[in-house]
């Protein structure tokens, strides 16, 4: 039976879809509840990863997070399926580089900031009732200051129109920053990840914009990375800024 209780947001594609698979794939002890705004493509994600042969167990449920009721919705059922959560994930969100100010920065704070603070509140109760609890929080180099403050950084001038998909995982980094100091007298575990520069749909749908016009690397490499923080083997860099490499300054 397995015994760690894994749920990912936003897993039918990218990190977190790669995420999931190598998950699933590392130990009977995972089952790996993958959440989607789409069940449909949620069930079509866990199919393919079925395919290619997992030694832990695979469910889906639908979840919006910038849809309060489906969140509830997703807490509910876990908690009959389960009755506790072991680790969650915030893996969904979206960029947007649309021409209108406001517009990008309410797509970009809805789900990539108010998204992720709802769900982890919504499912702290569950995580709480683990004995090693993981609160991991997708994020990316982009939304450290110390970075993109730093003129010899690659990060320093970003994109046009980016400015709204780097303050919203700065302000990510926020939230996962207070968790990790309001909840550090329980045995909660609070990360926040940088995936690195890899293939998704964040920049758009096409080929082109997935890979990254080139440049973008192997999302399983994100999604090693995430596993090695949930076997514990990054305990030590518990409440920072995790890279494949160290810790990035805040």
């Amino acid at each position: 039976m397995p015994s760690t209780i894994v749920l990912i947001t936003g897993a039918n594609s990218g990190v977190g879809f790669a995420t999931a698979k190598v998950i699933a794939c590392a130990s009977e002890v995972f089952h790996v509840i993958m959440a989607s705004r789409s069940l449909e493509k949620a069930k079509s994600a866990m199919s393919e990863i079925e395919a290619a042969g997992i030694k832990g167990l695979l469910s889906t449920v639908q979840l919006d997070v910038t849809d309060e009721r489906s969140i509830e919705q997703a807490v509910t059922l876990i908690n009959q399926n389960f009755g506790r959560l072991d680790v969650l994930v915030n893996n969904a969100a979206v960029g947007s580089r649309d021409s209108d100010l406001k517009t990008r920065f309410q797509l970009c704070m809805d789900t990539n900031v108010i998204g992720p603070a709802v769900v982890s509140a919504a499912f702290r109760p569950l995580l709480l009732k683990s004995q090693k609890p993981y609160s991991i929080y997708v994020s990316s180099g982009i939304g450290s200051l110390a970075r993109v403050s730093d003129p010899t950084s690659i990060t320093y001038r970003g994109i046009p129109n980016g400015e709204a998909y780097s303050a919203s995982k700065a302000a990510l980094n926020m939230i996962a920053l207070q968790e990790s100091i309001v909840f550090s007298s329980t045995a909660l575990k609070v990360f926040v990840v940088c995936p690195g520069f890899v293939r998704s749909n964040l920049c758009g749908p096409s080929e082109e914009a997935r890979c990254g016009w080139g440049k973008a690397g192997d999302p399983q490499v994100s999604g090693e990375l995430i596993l090695s923080v949930i076997q514990g083997e990054r305990d030590v860099d518990a409440g920072q800024f995790v890279y494949i490499d160290g810790v990035y300054p805040w």
